[in-house]
């Protein structure tokens, strides 16, 4: 079996991979990070990449070769 973490990934699969977690945590907890964003006076964008960065974690890759 091979085990791959995301940076074992090339740039084109890291940037895919990270395009769906967005669409992913914006569906789930968008209004949440509206609302925690609008409370802090921080940038929506930001906050949007970073926890797609930590929702990747969460994901199980699974590859065909």
């Amino acid at each position: 079996m091979v085990y791959l973490n995301f940076t074992d990934l090339n740039e084109e699969a890291q940037n895919r991979l990270l395009e769906n977690s967005k669409r992913d945590v914006e569906r789930k907890f968008g209004d949440a990070i509206r609302k925690y964003v609008r409370e802090n006076h921080t940038c929506f964008k930001t906050m949007l990449e970073e926890e797609a960065l930590r929702n990747l974690y969460s994901y199980t890759f699974v590859f065909n070769i």
